[in-house]
């Protein structure tokens, strides 16, 4: 919206400044920031007094949690909530990939918002069935995979007219460090960007279980999906590393900056021991988020690196049940993987720290991939 202060700019003052994705990325994080500093202890006691008893802690997991009881959920009402007004107010509002990316975090927002809703009011651990959540989270994603299909498609005809050299990208697959290598898949390329989108939902709704675990991996994957969509956003940069062109995604850091300054604040909260739950109001819009993100900026494999903590935890819960169905035992004490540490005798503080450095380790290298090529 402020972006629009720029037509009364002559081109030496304050409201030239609008014209720059990086002053704008940070005027999104300090919103964001004051946001969920502003709010979070409002929405808080009012979680407090609504939900009484709070998030059920569920009786078969670790014993340590059984103290958590009566801690209020829907905690990712402030995060959403503080990158949904930070991105109208200073993200450009006629960016089609700042709306896909809006589109998909609030409508899996919705989803975790009423599986929340029927644990707490039900007070039962379960929810929403999980192939109702499948269901409409696939739903959700056909829409926004074919709509990110329709942008690329959008940007190919227009960049194919004016550069022959241009490699098109709709309906293609990237792949890091091969910067000639794209996999046409055509419209195999929708189910593929479906699974990226609700993959990495429920990847992280599945890590969100100990306080402060969920939040730091997905502020420092998004920070590292941010910097790729400003570096592919710009011609410039992407002819020097030999990345992938995708005009308008420098938008999307904006909503990145944020999402970190809205998580920012909501770590303020839900460090141990947390006042208030994410709850899959947060993790299933925060993880469809970095879905849509890696989507839009053609870096679908690269989500699976900077989020790999979120990969390995669905991959610990896929191979918990398979095996145990195969089997009848147990490959882990308990999944997700969080789980098993903590029935190993590691501290909670432990688990969650080490995550996160493990979380930044990666976040690093799949930045790398942009200049090892």
């Amino acid at each position: 919206m402020l972006y629009w202060l720029t037509a009364l700019s002559d081109g030496g003052d304050v409201f030239n400044l609008f014209r720059y994705i990086t002053f704008r990325a940070g005027g999104a994080f300090m919103t964001a920031l004051i946001f969920g500093f502003l709010f979070g202890r409002p929405l808080i006691d009012v979680l407090r007094r609504r939900q009484g008893k709070g998030q059920p802690i569920r009786d078969d997991g670790p014993e340590g949690h059984l103290v958590k009881a009566g801690t209020p959920t829907m905690g990712g009402l402030l995060i959403v909530g503080a990158l949904l007004t930070s991105s109208l107010l200073w993200a450009r509002l006629d960016n089609a990939f700042v709306w896909l990316v809006l589109f998909v975090t609030l409508a899996f927002g919705l989803i975790g918002f009423a599986d929340d809703y029927a644990k707490v009011s039900k007070q039962n651990v379960k929810g929403l069935s999980s192939r109702a959540r499948l269901a409409i989270g696939f739903a959700i994603a056909a829409v926004a995979s074919a709509w990110a299909m329709h942008i690329h498609g959008m940007i190919d005809a227009d960049l194919l007219s004016r550069d022959e050299g241009y490699a098109a990208l709709s309906g293609r697959l990237a792949f890091p460090v091969f910067k000639d290598l794209l996999l046409n898949l055509g419209w195999l390329f929708l189910p593929f960007a479906m699974f990226v989108i609700v993959g990495a939902a429920n990847a992280v709704n599945l890590t969100d279980g100990l306080d402060g675990l969920a939040i730091m991996p997905v502020m420092i994957a998004s920070g590292a999906l941010g910097v790729i969509a400003y570096t592919v956003g710009r011609i410039d940069f992407s002819e020097y590393l030999d990345v992938h062109y995708v005009p308008g995604t420098g938008e999307i850091l904006i909503f990145v900056a944020g999402l970190m300054g809205g998580g920012l604040g909501f770590l303020w909260y839900n460090a141990p021991p947390a006042a208030v739950f994410m709850g899959d109001t947060g993790s299933l819009a925060l993880g469809g988020a970095l879905g849509a993100i890696a989507v839009a900026t053609k870096h679908e494999i690269v989500l699976g690196i900077v989020g790999g903590i979120f990969v390995v935890e669905a991959l610990s819960v896929i191979i918990q049940v398979a095996y145990f169905k195969r089997t009848g035992k147990r490959v882990f004490l308990m999944a997700p993987i969080h789980h098993h540490y903590e029935k190993k005798g590691w501290a909670e503080p432990t688990i969650v720290i080490r995550f996160w450095i493990i979380s930044l380790i990666l976040a690093l290298i799949g930045l790398a991939t942009l200049k090892l090529r």
